[in-house]
């Protein structure tokens, strides 16, 4: 079928269902609203044609924005006539070509598509010899596909730490922690309650595993349920990421706290010197 180039009202246009790619209120977004009010619609949306007689958006998710934005009621689109597999393809592929895209993003796509391509079946080369998907999709993409392996296996991570990960290439501030793709992959073979007992000791210990670290903890996960201690001990060895501490001698702590205090975790001891600490301020006051 032959695709239609129609005007179609935003109300009957949905969003591709786990659409990856996000769209951010950005100087990006600001720019695109100011050429679309100066020269219209110069790239028309894509959709497909659902069986509810709605659409679904497959590019053109920041156009739609911006039309929504601006107040405008219909929109330029093309219509193709695509099942559900050839859908995820177009709409990673229309997506894929952004500069600057979150490893989430990269990871969730990549998996979409693989998915997809896994369930056509169409990974036959023209000699007749299959190929994996992933090898399929390096072809259309920057990344090998051992890279894109690597990005799949993000969407194991816990949002919480899926979202550390993202903070790679974006502005650093104080205290951003990052996790680059390497140590996230390890991170990623974790059972859920290991990967949270994780990003509470990130979290804690205001640092982030390198590599190597992350390949110990991913070692010591298979052979025994991980514990804050285990990974905090790990996080507190000295690397390039790690923020300036200051360090107070354990014997002289321990021997002025009551004797039922000093025998918990030292997140609990941390936390009671604090309230000390305010209460004293408050006294002097």
């Amino acid at each position: 079928m032959k695709d239609n180039l129609v005007k179609i009202n935003l109300n009957d246009i949905d969003s591709f269902e786990g659409h990856p790619f996000s769209v951010n209120k950005d100087d990006s977004l600001k720019e695109l609203v100011h050429s679309i009010k100066l020269n219209g619609l110069l790239v028309p949306i894509v959709v497909r044609r659902k069986e509810d007689n709605r659409y679904e958006l497959l590019s053109g998710h920041r156009r739609k924005k911006v039309y929504e934005i601006l107040g405008l009621e219909e929109i330029d689109a093309i219509v193709k006539d695509l099942n559900d597999d050839e859908a995820t393809i177009y709409m990673v592929d229309s997506n894929m070509y952004r500069e600057k895209l979150l490893p989430s993003e990269k990871a969730f796509s990549y998996k979409m598509k693989m998915d997809a391509l896994k369930h056509q079946g169409k990974t036959s080369c023209h000699n007749g010899t299959k190929l994996r998907s992933d090898e399929k999709l390096s072809e259309k993409s920057n990344d090998s596909a051992r890279q894109i392996q690597r990005y799949i296996r993000l969407t194991c991570l816990i949002p919480e730490l899926l979202e550390i990960v993202d903070n790679i290439g974006k502005i650093k501030e104080k205290h951003n922690l990052t996790i680059g793709l390497l140590p996230a992959v390890e991170l990623s073979f974790l059972s859920k309650q290991e990967q949270q007992i994780v990003y509470s000791a990130i979290t804690y210990e205001d640092t982030t595993p390198s590599h190597a670290q992350a390949i110990r903890i991913r070692k010591m996960s298979s052979k025994k349920l991980l514990t804050f201690d285990d990974i905090d001990k790990i996080l507190l060895e000295e690397k390039g990421n790690q923020h300036e501490k200051i360090s107070f001698n354990k014997s002289k702590i321990i021997s002025v706290l009551p004797f039922d205090l000093a025998k918990r975790d030292k997140r609990y001891i941390e936390q009671y010197i604090i309230e000390a600490i305010k209460n004293y301020n408050n006294i002097k006051k």
